[in-house]
């Protein structure tokens, strides 16, 4: 496995694996890693002859006031893991390599971008499909692998990649879940013991939810506010939203039925926000 820190040497080590006709996967990551982005490795590594995995922590899409600076990171951790995983490849760029101190030029995720997780983070889109677009230029992979638990913004990547016409599969993984249901993510570390137990009432919510559908009810207005309701229940959390939403058009919906769903849902808990969703189909 070789560990990599500038775009040429990526660059360089992609170009000559797809001289030798390999399928080249990208995985990007920013580090902190656990058995969701483990998940997409295997995945990829299945499907893909070369895989790459880019740890870097991107400044751009962190807004004022958010935890850039206490992001979880274990570059020596994730490396260890990295290298069971058979990974080929390990991007670990700066920030400064990543950005010219005078960069100007950043992508627009769209109105997408700017509903939801985007109107919570106004900035937060534009430095994902920005920083990812850079990603893919570099690695020029054939494929990239994005986990279903951040779902908005795989949309917005679906969309980007759609819209600009770029050379790249995007394949979507399910959300790995703890075993008490809580959605994987780097910053459940944030979380004492006390809001560790409090944040399953999300998980609780979204099933909920999928169970209000399974029987045949199809009022998404309903389901929404069951939702609500399930995360008011628990004083510790503060509910963000909770939605019913076309799962291509993030629209939300008054009733579906006719296609599937999406719940999705997003709290603080303590001073984390962590977010969740679950496919919602009338039974």
């Amino acid at each position: 496995m070789e560990r990599l820190v500038s775009a040429a040497e990526v660059r360089s080590a992609t170009g000559e694996a797809r001289r030798e006709g390999k399928t080249i996967a990208l995985v990007p990551t920013m580090g902190a890693l656990h058995d969701g982005h483990l998940s997409l490795v295997r995945a990829a590594c299945e499907r893909a002859d070369y895989v790459a995995v880019s740890v870097f922590v991107n400044p751009t899409q962190f807004g004022p006031g958010e935890d850039f600076e206490a992001y979880p990171r274990d570059m020596d951790g994730d490396m260890e893991l990295l290298r069971a995983e058979g990974v080929d490849l390990v991007f670990t760029p700066t920030a400064g390599a990543m950005y010219a101190p005078d960069a100007q030029v950043t992508v627009d995720p769209g109105p997408l971008g700017q509903v939801f997780e985007g109107a919570a983070r106004p900035t937060h889109f534009r430095g994902v499909c920005t920083v990812v677009t850079k990603l893919f230029a570099i690695a020029q992979p054939d494929l990239a692998y994005f986990g279903e638990k951040d779902y908005q913004q795989l949309a917005i990547v679906r969309l980007m990649v759609r819209d600009l016409d770029l050379p790249v599969r995007i394949v979507g993984c399910p959300i790995v879940r703890e075993p008490d249901g809580l959605a994987m993510s780097s910053r459940n570390v944030y979380l004492s013991a006390e809001e560790r137990r409090a944040a399953t009432v999300l998980y609780r919510a979204l099933c909920e939810a999928r169970d209000i559908a399974s029987a045949r009810e199809a009022d998404a207005e309903i389901i929404a506010s069951e939702m609500a309701s399930t995360v008011g229940t628990e004083p510790l959390v503060e509910l963000d939203y909770a939605a019913v939403i076309d799962p291509e058009t993030f629209r939300p919906l008054d009733l579906f039925g006719a296609k599937p769903a999406r719940a999705l849902i997003a709290a603080r808990v303590g001073r984390t926000r962590l977010i969740d969703n679950i496919a919602l189909e009338v039974g």
